[in-house]
């Protein structure tokens, strides 16, 4: 919200520095995210008179002009051709600064000096557009700065208010605030209107078919209008709270809108087919066209006000082409109406318009500003534009507001806040913010809230309002009463802190991404359609299409992320996210929400140096990364097989990892066509770990034998082995023979090729023998390791090299 500190002043006394005023505007809950000094610096451009004008005598199109500043004649060459000797305008002086960094100098133009400039509406920042110089009233003094004659300089206040404060989202509204801290009263604003002799239901007739959703219209009827442009003060005014002036009119509805917070719409009335108003929903599948030359397809949720054929407006949220305003309009049928909020949200969320009049039906409008708003534009219309107002006001109310009363306990006031506050300024307080007040009792009694604070609704609210206005600098700081406890954290965790460190000492660094996600997902991720995860938990009211369902993987989040690092030529990439997903249960309505690990690497696999390789991550990296995890884990009889290979995996380039025989988790390489689907053109590799069945085999018990005293004896065995035989099969096969004396096993050549038969591979492994109480004679190392050749001939098929 945007505010004039002029403006503000024509309401309520404000005698407080713009500065101090922010400081108590953020106290009050409203806070000023930014104050910005309209027309400062330049009071160097004065008001000065043209004394004379004549030709310039080496250019037709130029005037020499000599212009007193009140204290001496300076000549002027200017170029505009709107003013005459006699008029007053606005002089840039020498040494001033115009918007845009424009410095005045003096200077010669065709061989004529010129000492200072007399500036536009355009020049001076005031208009983006103008004919000429800017001509101002006979009655200002001259020398006197521009903007101080004028009046025009300002302090402008951005508020950030909370969604709950529709209240605030006008002049009056903060004005009222002001008030109420100041012990002020608001200045009521006067107009009066005058009405013609034929009664406005002779022109139109408004008919309300969704009460649900429009329970009160109102409407006037004002003929003769000339349609132009509006005035220096209403354009200034509306300048300053970042509108655009459209014409008269219109900026009258805007103007009021800023002013009671209340939104309005003329129609041209005789644009309007049998000059009805008719309001209820449109038909499933409609097409209407608004205000911004936009083409919207309408449901059968979305509220339209029509006429005796077709829609004029959304309402609540924006007119119609059809219906409005324009050059040639000469009679207006004002609208002033209320809508209900979920309505008008419902349809500018799914519509993808927001508008200054969608934002306040939103969060809430005061049904009982209907009639007032309607009568102030209108007055003001007949006042820029000229016009007769119609005899009576149509409104449609058919179920009046009843004012809502709240119970308040004095002694519930001093609970929450930590203070004792006085009924009677209890009393006082709330009075200042136009609520009534029935006692009921020593502790107790009712308050009966103005309809504009549709934010207050229960005794929290109101003691809510007391701390407010009584001041939170006010209440005294107390330290809060707590019992220190010793509380270990549980299991799990304990374990994702600790995943969390293992991960980023890996290198590693931790995102997080919203957990949200497009319903095009399975089709990105090549899921099948029986695919637990392409089922989605849907959001009832998704802010953007991109966030409509909760997630089912952590993969996209992670593909985007790594997307978007490369984007910024961040190539070399290893990120992990570790949360929840959310998966539909089978005839439940709480979906599972199982906690997940997933991690990223791409790129190459050490930072680039001079003493550094060049090679690029691959599959064993990742793999090496879980397999790091699982030790420091302690996780039990892992194993990586390739069966249940997930869908975006490259296909031969991927593993599924069980434990104690149950699935835990994945890693491989990313398909190409996903990565395509998310516009990543190196390799990416992932591995996830359903971190809910993981926990559960995880020992925190660590056991531990001491080292042997005694030399080792390695022994290696090289051999021919089928493709189909994996590595795994070789230690289950040494594992089963249970010699204690071997202390290590390990892989260390793996070789496909020349010399090798097809469908065979030719493996070396080494093994590591010892005993803790002696040394193994030659002899014994010699028939333990020959009892190892014999089962890997016999059980595995391999043929010793």
């Amino acid at each position: 919200m945007i505010i004039s500190y002029n403006w503000l002043k024509e309401f309520v006394d404000v005698d407080l520095s713009p500065a101090d005023l922010s400081a108590m505007l953020t106290m009050l809950g409203l806070e000023v995210e930014r104050m910005e000094e309209r027309f400062t610096g330049m009071d160097s451009v004065v008001v000065a008179l043209v004394q004379e004008k004549a030709q310039h005598p080496n250019a037709d199109k130029l005037s020499v002009c000599k212009v007193n500043n009140g204290s001496e004649i300076l000549d002027i060459v200017c170029g505009a051709q709107n003013f005459k000797a006699g008029d007053k305008v606005a002089l840039a002086q020498i040494g001033t600064v115009l918007p845009g960094d424009f410095k005045i100098k003096r200077s010669k133009i065709r061989g004529e000096e010129s000492c200072g400039m007399l500036c536009s509406e355009k020049e001076l920042g005031i208009a983006d557009e103008s004919a000429g110089i800017m001509i101002l009233p006979q009655d200002l003094q001259l020398g006197v700065p521009v903007f101080d004659a004028l009046g025009m300089k300002d302090v402008i206040f951005e508020i950030g208010l909370t969604p709950n404060r529709s209240d605030c989202l006008s002049i009056i509204g903060i004005a009222r605030e002001v008030a109420a801290k100041l012990g002020k009263k608001v200045r009521k604003q006067e107009f009066g209107i005058v009405e013609g002799d034929r009664k406005a239901n002779e022109f139109a007739s408004v008919t309300i078919e969704d009460a649900d959703l429009c329970p009160r219209y109102a409407a006037r009827y004002i003929s003769g209008c000339k349609i132009g442009p509006s005035p220096s003060w209403l354009v200034e005014r509306l300048t300053a709270v970042g509108m655009r002036s459209i014409n008269n009119v219109v900026d009258v509805t805007n103007y009021v809108l800023m002013e009671y917070g209340h939104p309005l719409h003329a129609f041209d009335h005789d644009q309007l087919v049998e000059g009805r108003i008719v309001v209820k929903r449109a038909g499933e599948g409609e097409r209407f066209t608004t205000l911004d030359d936009q083409e919207r397809t309408l449901t059968a949720e979305d509220l339209t006000i029509r006429d005796g054929g077709r829609a004029v407006a959304l309402a609540g949220i924006m007119g119609g082409q059809n219906s409005e305003i324009s050059d040639s309009t000469v009679n207006i049928l004002l609208e002033s109406a209320w809508f209900n909020p979920s309505a008008i949200r419902r349809t500018s969320k799914r519509l993808g318009i927001h508008s200054e009049s969608s934002h306040r039906f939103e969060r809430g409008a005061d049904i009982e500003a209907v009639p007032t708003a309607l009568d102030r534009a209108a007055s003001l219309i007949c006042e820029l534009a000229g016009g007769t107002i119609a005899a009576g006001m149509i409104d449609v109310y058919p179920a009046p507001y009843s004012p809502r009363a709240i119970t308040l306990r004095q002694n519930r006031i001093e609970e929450l806040l930590g203070i004792a506050i006085t009924p009677e300024h209890t009393r006082q307080i709330l009075e200042s913010l136009e609520c009534s007040i029935a006692v009921e009792g020593s502790d107790l009694c009712r308050v009966t809230v103005p309809s504009y604070r549709v934010d207050l609704e229960r005794e929290i609210d109101l003691i809510e309002e007391l701390a407010r206005m009584f001041g939170y600098d006010n209440i005294p700081v107390t330290m809060p009463y707590a019992r220190v406890s010793s509380d270990r954290p549980p299991l799990h965790q304990r374990l994702e802190r600790k995943v969390r460190d293992l991960l980023v000492s890996s290198g590693f660094n931790e995102v997080v991404n919203f957990s949200f996600s497009p319903q095009d997902v399975p089709e990105k991720m090549l899921l099948p359609a029986d695919d637990h995860r392409a089922v989605h938990v849907k959001l009832l009211n998704p802010l953007i299409d991109e966030h409509a369902v909760m997630r089912t993987t952590l993969l996209p989040g992670l593909l985007e992320t790594s997307a978007r690092n490369a984007n910024f030529r961040v190539f070399n990439q290893r990120i992990f996210e570790l949360r929840r997903v959310y998966l539909v249960k089978p005839d439940d309505d709480s979906p599972s929400e199982p906690l997940v690990l997933g991690g990223l690497l791409s790129g190459l696999r050490s930072p680039e140096g001079w003493n550094q390789g060049k090679d690029e991550v691959d599959f064993f990296d990742a793999k090496g990364v879980v397999e790091n995890l699982f030790d420091a884990l302690n996780v039990p009889a892992v194993k990586f097989e390739s069966r249940e290979i997930e869908p975006f995996y490259h296909p031969g380039k991927a593993c599924t990892v069980f434990s104690a025989g149950e699935r835990i988790g994945s890693i491989g390489e990313i398909h190409p066509t996903v990565q395509e689907n998310y516009a990543i053109e190196k390799p990416v590799y992932y591995f996830e770990l359903d971190m809910n069945r993981l926990v559960p085999k995880v020992s925190e018990k660590v056991a531990i034998s001491a080292p042997s005293r005694f030399p080792d004896a390695t022994r290696d065995i090289a051999m021919l082995l089928d493709d189909s035989v994996a590595a795994d099969a070789i230690s289950a096969c040494v594992s089963a023979l249970k010699i204690k004396e071997i202390e290590e096993l390990f892989l260390f050549d793996l070789y496909k090729g020349e010399h090798i038969p097809a469908g065979q591979k030719s493996i070396a492994i080494r093994l590591r023998y010892r005993l803790p109480d002696r040394t193994l004679t030659d002899e014994e190392v010699t028939a333990l390791h020959q009892r190892v050749v014999n089962a890997l001939v016999n059980n595995l098929g391999a043929a010793i090299r």
